[in-house]
């Protein structure tokens, strides 16, 4: 629930700047003469005379009922509103491999080589940040795949899940199959309108009891699309190992990544398969999904408004009629 304060016409207000000067002009003008006198000099002695307090009073109860009535004619209020967004309607459920393989240093984050599995961290911390409509899941998956964050639009704590994501959790494989088969499941009860799964590995399916195939078939069949994406540059790549004295240093492996089985999972989903040699391909990548998987912003305000105008054109008229009463009283100047 918000509120707020306005004036409907506030360049009325500017009227206020009248009211000092009107003050001014009428405190030179000295009280009035009540009865012309024979005598100059008695004359000029009367009107020199100090006003009287009633006098000073009526000058400024007309003053005030001026300023009220400026208020009232620039019309205040007090709104109430809420406003309601409502949820895009997709759901998106991001797979990230955290194999062994992912400490291969074969990226570069601001510069500096870093392993793929921080790039992958940064990359797709910048794309759960553009999705603020959606509902974002996570789960990550080496031998195994395992629940990082349920489907929420709670993104900083899908942010925060995605920063504890860390290598060796599990045991070591790419069970690619298994980690369909548990986002599948996973978006099984989704009734959102358009359910997909993002899925980055590095790697070969070698782990796990479920074919990729057969997981995407499964995936078709709900009317759930897959987009892949193979990471890691072609041919082969730095990646660092402990020897028998515990002293780490690069050793260079050659790159296995089956994009043919890729291509094969996001064509029978009606998604799209993809390659990231770097961090800046890396980057487009999810940059591309997100103008693919487009969503609208749906939101409904709710707005209720008080008007005030009352509170200060019934003081504002009372006043000046006080004003007008005093002035015919014995108060009143005489002609």
């Amino acid at each position: 629930m918000t509120e707020s304060f306005q004036f409907v016409h506030p360049e009325l207000l500017l009227l206020l700047l009248v009211l000092p000067l009107l003050a001014v002009w009428r405190g030179r003008r000295g009280r009035p003469v009540a009865v012309r006198m024979p005598s100059t000099d008695d004359a000029l002695s009367i009107g020199a005379r100090p006003r009287s307090t009633i006098g000073g009073l009526r000058a400024f109860l007309g003053l005030l009922a001026f300023a009220l009535l400026i208020l009232a004619l620039a019309r205040p209020r007090h709104g109430k509103g809420s406003s309601d967004i409502e949820a895009s309607g997709i759901d998106i459920l991001l797979a990230l491999d955290v194999s062994g393989s992912m400490e291969a240093m074969d990226f570069k984050l601001h510069g500096e080589p870093v392993n793929r599995i921080e790039v992958v961290k940064d990359v797709v911390g910048k794309f759960v940040g553009q999705r603020p409509n959606d509902r974002v899941g996570m789960l990550a998956f080496a031998g195994r795949p395992y629940l990082v964050s349920p489907l929420t639009l709670d993104h900083e704590f899908v942010a925060k899940r995605l920063q504890d994501v860390k290598l060796g959790q599990v045991e070591d494989g790419t069970a690619i199959g298994s980690a369909i088969a548990a986002a599948v499941s996973h978006l099984r009860d989704s009734t959102a309108k358009s359910r997909i799964v993002i899925l980055l590995t590095d790697g070969v399916n070698n782990a796990g009891a479920v074919n990729p195939l057969t997981a995407a078939e499964a995936a078709k069949a709900l009317g759930i699309k897959i987009y892949t994406i193979g990471a890691g540059t072609r041919g082969e790549a730095p990646v660092p190992v402990r020897d028998a004295f515990g002293r780490t240093h690069l050793q260079t492996i050659k790159v296995e990544i089956d994009e043919e089985m890729l291509q094969q999972i996001s064509t029978a989903t009606g998604g799209q398969s993809f390659r990231a040699t770097d961090t800046g391909s890396l980057g487009k990548i999810y940059e591309s999904i997100n103008q693919l998987e487009t969503t609208t912003r749906k939101l409904k305000k709710y707005q209720h408004y008080d008007e005030l105008y009352l509170y200060f054109l019934i003081p504002g008229i009372s006043l000046l009629v006080l004003e007008l009463i005093l002035g015919q009283t014995r108060f009143r100047r005489l002609p």
